[in-house]
């Protein structure tokens, strides 16, 4: 799981680098950071490199477990885990993070699709109910052949060649059929508004 020259330490160094971690935690010391710095981000960059990460990505993916290690030192147990395994570890999980989070685009806060619709004025839902009643006697009016396909087109989702399909109808026939039942439409309601 860490960078093979980490697995080289000897056991002076790892008790070095624990050291360093709980003045860390206990004293915020940034000479002990700074020297965890130096030693771990070129390590925890060529392990993120291994693991697929661009250059950039790498960069930052060290920059944020450095800062979660300065942030969480106190969390660190020497007894459960050296100081190496322990950041290797954090890196690990952040870097499934950020795949996890490609994966999965976050979605935009702002994108209004996202956002609930606005209130109707009253007069603007009058009007609409209106319209809607319209609509409906018109449709009621349209001949048989007419109404069944427009109905299956904006009822049913159906495309064109769907309903073609369905019905046993050409093509044209169908496309015709509709056009011809919103001309209709059309002329009937335009007056209405």
């Amino acid at each position: 799981m860490s960078d093979k020259s980490v697995r080289a330490l000897d056991p002076a160094q790892r008790e070095r680098f624990a050291d360093l971690m709980t003045e860390v935690a206990e004293r915020r010391s940034k000479p002990a950071f700074a020297e965890l710095f130096g030693f771990y981000a070129p390590r925890l960059k060529s392990y993120m490199l291994r693991l697929g990460a661009g250059d950039a990505e790498a960069e930052e993916l060290v920059q944020d477990v450095m800062v979660t290690a300065w942030q969480k030192a106190g969390m660190y147990d020497r007894r459960q885990a050296s100081v190496s395994t322990w950041l290797f570890r954090i890196a690990r999980n952040r870097r499934i993070d950020v795949q996890r989070r490609q994966r999965r685009p976050e979605l935009m806060t702002d994108d209004p699709q996202l956002s609930p619709a606005g209130v109707e004025a009253p007069d603007e839902a009058v009007s609409r109910g209106q319209m809607e009643g319209i609509v409906r006697e018109r449709l009621q009016e349209l001949p048989r052949e007419q109404l069944v396909l427009v109905q299956a087109a904006f009822y049913d989702g159906l495309s064109h060649s769907e309903i073609a399909e369905a019905f046993n109808l050409p093509l044209g026939t169908v496309k015709s059929r509709i056009r011809l039942a919103f001309q209709r439409l059309k002329g009937d309601i335009e007056p209405q508004i």
